[in-house]
Order: C-alpha cells, then structure tokens, then sequence
C-alpha cells in the first residue's frame, strides 16, 4: 500500500483509514480493498429500480410529480421519451408534453 492514502470512492471523505488489507471510511462506513477499485465510468445514471440509463432512453415516471407554477402534476405513467443524461441533482433533462423542457431525478423514474 502506497503512502497517499485515496479519498473514499462513495463518498469522497479524506478521513480514510487502513485495517487490515481494506481500507475504511469512519463517514460513510464504507469498506473496500484497494487493490479492487475500478476507476468511475463517467456519469452512471440510474432509474428507481436500479437499472441503468442511457442517453435516447424511453422512460416512465413513477409518481405524480409536482411542477413550479403549474396548477397540475406530471402524473404517475407518464411516458417520456428520447431523455438526455446531465450532470447535478435532477440528472435527467427531457421534453414532456404538455409541460415542455424538463429536468427530472433518476430517482422517480424506471426504464420503459
């Protein structure tokens, strides 16, 4: 084991600590064999269930979803189509009609 310890690769905490042969985060819990990291993939997007998304994916909303100065939700079943994956908290940027240019979370979505 080299003498840079890495930041924790959940949560990015500096306050790692070795045990063993893992090395442990005391903010998260997480443990994990150095010598086993993989490097990140980019941006991995996931849906409610765990699956992965791709940019051009259909997907369906999974519960009404309130919108900033629109009387009425996005309802549950709401087909959308053609999304773009983005970076920050709503992760999913898309067209819905009847309401236009969105930005949605993964979180309340499943693949179609």
């Amino acid at each position: 084991m080299s003498d840079q310890i890495p930041p924790c690769p959940q949560c990015q905490s500096p306050h790692v600590y070795p045990m063993d042969a893992l090395l442990i985060c005391p903010e998260c819990g997480y443990e994990w064999n150095p010598d086993d990291v993989q490097e990140p993939q980019g941006n991995v997007v996931k849906d409610a269930n765990g699956n992965e998304l791709q940019d051009g994916d259909t997907v369906v909303v999974v519960k009404n979803l309130p919108v900033k100065g629109s009387p009425k939700p996005i309802k549950a079943g709401t087909k959308v189509k053609n999304i773009r994956l983005t970076d920050g908290d709503h992760n999913i940027d898309c067209k819905i009609d009847g309401f236009g240019s969105m930005a949605l979370k993964s979180e309340f979505v499943k693949k179609a």
